[in-house]
């Protein structure tokens, strides 16, 4: 795989994914599909975008004071723990699961999304 391929990908995603388009979905499917990473790996690097992501963004809300840190924190503190147990357990799925997982997810997320913009819609006239 050209490695200049993989950089644009890799940037593509990310800059979707800071607009709040969904890029580490996009990233993971890439990375899976086209090139010979497995599954976990895949979703281990949608991670490793998403912290630099995540950090600027904190940084960019805090400076607004759009963050209730109140709120916030018991969030943050949960959502670290599962992730660490998600990635614990993800290792010891095989790869085939995993794809089908991410598969499912991804098909409920647009099936969902699909009708929310119709009632959306619906509601407007």
């Amino acid at each position: 795989m050209n490695i200049v391929f993989l950089i644009l990908a890799s940037v593509g995603a990310g800059l979707l994914g800071a607009m709040g388009m969904g890029g580490g979905g996009i990233l993971v499917i890439f990375l899976a599909m086209c090139t010979d990473l497995p599954q976990s790996t895949a979703q281990g690097i949608n991670l490793l975008f998403f912290i630099p992501i995540g950090i600027l963004s904190i940084i960019m809300y805090h400076r607004e004071r759009l963050i209730k840190w109140k709120v916030v924190l018991p969030f943050a503190v949960f959502g670290v723990c599962t992730s660490l147990l998600g990635a614990y357990i993800s290792n010891s799925i095989d790869d085939i699961w995993l794809r089908r997982g991410f598969g499912i997810l991804l098909l409920i997320m647009a099936i969902k999304e699909f009708f929310s913009k119709c009632e959306k819609d619906a509601d407007s006239k």
